[in-house]
């Protein structure tokens, strides 16, 4: 079986991102010393509209302490999305590091958080039985949904007038760019607080940044050296990231051109979706389909890819091959479903990554 990234999330760093290391700066950064990782959170900064940034081993690290930094007095709430990464993959983080509630909303719409549902779902101070929301966490892309930017809009302008803290999971904020054709800026200035991933889609070998007013950075920067956080020499790590900034965030729309050509194959084949392909996401509805996941991986193995469950990521590190390959697995999936189909509803959490070529 070939060997292959496993989605986004394992895409690896290129050639020239290797080669950059070499040239690294080796600083202190713990002591802000290191000047690749200072070019590296201003740059991002720079491209967020942000007065600083924080550079952090993971994006579960910069969303944990950017909510942490956010929320200052227990009881409090963290109101979001149902499936937003901040409450259901993070080990727990919220309840952990914050002792923060959440309000896990489902979208009206089944697509993304409206102002209509912040608001139906706000807690209010005053009431000694509730842990009243002190911050608003959305995420975009959601399930590679794209949030569209005058909902943004509408609930940043709420959240403003009600002292309300609005911060962005942007872990794939750069697909939302691509796919809108709108700048890191325009996403990022309505919000206080923005986590932006470099290691999914970008193909850097770890990290996110985060961004935010100074004084926040600062604060934020004591809850990443408490949660163990600190980087000594992280230059390497800063050098690879800003590198797959500037060659790989071009290369995202082929990612998103490969989602919607195996969506449409799907659709095509009577295959339901759980929600539009906006981005590099495609999901199998698992309720809607009479498909067996288990029957998905070992076809994985016939077809030489790494395919598991309902939930598919593509990265521009894919090959057309793969997607190829895909498809046949797909159909041949359906037939055998057909014959013998699913029992029970399974969870769709899974992930799909194509042939390396």
């Amino acid at each position: 079986m070939l060997t292959l990234p496993l989605g986004d999330t394992l895409t690896v760093p290129t050639k020239s991102m290797i080669e950059s290391v070499t040239l690294a700066s080796v600083g202190d950064s713990v002591y802000n010393e290191d000047s690749d990782t200072l070019a590296l959170e201003q740059k991002v900064a720079e491209l967020t509209g942000h007065e600083a940034g924080l550079f952090c081993v993971s994006g579960t690290l910069s969303n944990q302490i950017g909510l942490r930094t956010q929320l200052l007095q227990p009881p409090h709430t963290v109101l979001c999305d149902y499936r937003a990464h901040v409450y259901v993959h993070e080990a727990g983080g919220l309840a952990t590091l914050s002792q923060a509630m959440v309000s896990p909303v489902k979208p009206s719409n089944g697509l993304y958080l409206t102002l209509e549902d912040v608001v139906e779902n706000f807690i209010e101070d005053g009431d000694i039985h509730r842990a009243p929301t002190k911050v608003v966490s959305l995420e975009n892309t959601i399930h590679g949904i794209i949030h569209p930017i005058e909902e943004i809009k509408r609930i940043s302008e709420w959240c403003k007038s009600n002292g309300i803290k609005l911060h962005l999971d942007g872990a794939r904020i750069w697909n939302a760019s691509v796919a809108t054709g709108l700048s890191i800026k325009d996403i990022a200035k309505y919000f206080d607080s923005v986590s932006l991933c470099l290691s999914k889609g970008l193909a850097a070998p770890i990290g996110s940044v985060l961004v935010g007013p100074k004084a926040f950075i600062q604060k934020a920067n004591h809850f990443k050296k408490q949660n163990g956080g600190g980087i000594r020499q992280s230059g390497f790590l800063a050098r690879m990231a800003s590198i797959a900034i500037d060659e790989n965030l071009p290369k995202l729309q082929y990612s998103h051109d490969l989602a919607k050509d195996f969506a449409d194959y799907a659709v095509s084949l009577g295959i339901k979706l759980e929600c539009p392909t906006d981005t590099n996401f495609v999901f199998f509805d698992p309720k809607a389909n009479s498909i067996d996941p288990n029957l998905v991986a070992k076809l994985s193995e016939k077809y030489e890819i790494k395919a598991y469950g309902f939930r598919f990521a593509f990265s521009f590190q894919n090959s057309k091959e793969s997607v190829e390959r895909l498809k046949l697995l797909t159909k041949e999936l359906l037939e055998l479903s057909e014959k013998a189909p699913a029992g029970a509803p399974i969870s769709n959490m899974t992930y799909y990554s194509g042939v390396q070529k």
